[in-house]
């Protein structure tokens, strides 16, 4: 019975992989508003932004503003809370709740300004990058920093956005100001980590305010976060070499 109950589960799996491709598109406009007036709630802080349809025929991939995605049904009265995976005849697991997600954080990334990042390249062209969301006080971000001068060397470009832990108005943030308001960004963040003395600094265009909302958006939790080129995102430290494994760049 078991078996039987997880091939049936499996060929499910497959059938959503199956028709991912075609997943995605936005769903048709009477259930959008339907859904959308169904689980709103304003005084929770949920607000339905984007209704599509999912791999699961009769659901619906609804995507909170600034919350998760949840599978909904068509009226509404059923919702799913958690990652949805597809699993292929090898036992192999895909996440393609978070496939979605990778694309999100891409999309929002490229709507940053290269000019409003601190980037330490390698000489040459990148093998590849890595955008990481930084504080000045986190011990594993101070770490972190430490090997950027090696995986420069192999060819990783790293591009720096500010996530003060503490949030507005904290001594992190404004330690992070300072660096995004310097003359030589790179010095002074390398100094600030180094926890050496950089004279506090502001200027009224810095973009940490708005480089913590996008971390809070695309779900950062600690720091550092670092996102790679295809979206994926590594929560914690990793060490030069780990990086480069992750990265496929070994």
């Amino acid at each position: 019975m078991i078996n039987t109950t997880f091939r049936a589960i499996t060929a499910l799996a497959l059938l959503c992989a199956a028709a991912w491709a075609a997943a995605g598109e936005p769903a048709d406009k009477a259930v959008a508003d339907k859904l959308r007036k169904a689980l709103s709630a304003p005084a929770m802080g949920l607000e339905v932004e984007t209704v599509e349809t999912s791999p699961i025929p009769g659901m619906y991939a609804v995507q909170f503003t600034s919350g998760p995605v949840v599978y909904a049904t068509g009226s509404g009265d059923h919702v799913i809370l958690g990652d949805l995976f597809a699993v292929s005849d090898k036992g192999v697991y895909t996440n393609l709740t978070e496939q979605r997600r990778n694309g999100e954080r891409l999309e929002q990334l490229a709507k940053v300004d290269l000019k409003d990042m601190i980037i330490f390249s390698p000489e040459g062209k990148p093998r590849a990058h890595i955008t990481v969301f930084t504080d000045i006080s986190c011990f594993y971000c101070q770490k972190l920093h430490k090997e950027v001068p090696e995986l420069n060397k192999r060819g990783v470009e790293v591009r720096y956005l500010a996530y003060p832990r503490s949030g507005p108005d904290s001594p992190g943030f404004r330690q992070l100001v300072t660096a995004w308001c310097s003359s030589d960004r790179q010095d002074a963040l390398t100094r600030l980590k180094n926890q050496q003395p950089v004279p506090e600094k502001e200027c009224a265009d810095n973009p940490v305010a708005a480089q913590y909302e996008l971390g809070l958006q695309l779900g950062v939790q600690g720091t550092p976060a670092m996102v790679t080129e295809d979206g994926s995102l590594i929560p914690g430290y990793q060490s030069a070499d780990e990086l480069m494994a992750t990265l496929g760049l070994e």
